[in-house]
């Protein structure tokens, strides 16, 4: 979408009720956000529908721009509200994802992590084949018990066979430490971040609502259609 392209009535009232533009309370509003806000209204401050539509146009382009073909999103969404949108959006593209607590040193300690989900691979593969029958119960019940415990680091990791190119988040707050890490070693942040957070601590921000499913799912079906577009244009 360009600036000089008009938002319509119905856009701007699809984006009230989806709650997108709904920020947090004046006295929580970043200073650097201020000129993303264009009202306030019982003490909310709303966000700009223009510069939140523009902003998920810019992201795409970001990422279309960015990505080769075998480059690598990491998509990071630890509150609960995003848990859905995100996993559907790394299903959509087959990239990694972290839906639960960070484990610090998933970036910046690559290897071990890497080492890490190896032995859960090989675990996990030995579990199902039964070689780790020829131990005790007590011993069976302990390598149940760790599988089960790395599947909830390291499901979603699996495909991250690399580094990623971008870091993708949404509540860059909530995933401060996926942040840094990917800040760090120069990993371009994307993220889907509100009134309270400091769009300078990101690559490229997505002005709207982080905090509620309706509004993180609209957001992220936007970003869904448009990078789905922009790789089907790219393949032409």
């Amino acid at each position: 979408m360009s600036k000089e392209k008009e938002i319509t009535n119905e856009t701007v009232t699809e984006l009230v009720t989806a709650g997108v533009v709904v920020g947090h309370k004046r006295s929580k509003t970043h200073p650097k956000m201020k000129p993303y806000v264009a009202m306030t209204r019982n003490d909310i401050d709303y966000l700009d529908p223009e510069e939140a539509l523009q902003s998920i146009d810019d992201a795409v382009k970001f990422m279309a721009d960015t990505l080769k073909a075998d480059d690598i999103v990491l998509c990071a969404a630890s509150t609960a509200p995003a848990h859905e949108s995100m996993l559907a959006f790394a299903a959509k593209f087959g990239f990694p994802y972290v839906t639960t607590r960070w484990l610090g040193g998933t970036l910046t300690n690559f290897k071990v992590i890497t080492d890490r989900m190896r032995y859960y691979v090989d675990l996990k593969a030995k579990k199902e084949k039964g070689e780790l029958d020829k131990y005790t119960k007590k011993e069976q019940m302990k390598f149940a018990e760790e599988v089960n415990k790395l599947s909830i680091s390291f499901d979603g990791l699996l495909k991250m066979t690399k580094l990623p190119t971008i870091l993708f988040v949404v509540d860059p707050q909530a995933n401060d430490t996926a942040v840094a890490e990917a800040v760090k070693l120069g990993i371009p942040v994307v993220a889907i971040l509100d009134t309270n957070d400091d769009p300078r601590k990101v690559t490229k921000p997505i002005f709207a609502n982080d905090h509620t499913r309706q509004s993180i799912a609209w957001v992220m079906e936007k970003l869904t259609e448009g990078f789905a577009a922009a790789r089907k244009a790219a393949v032409k």
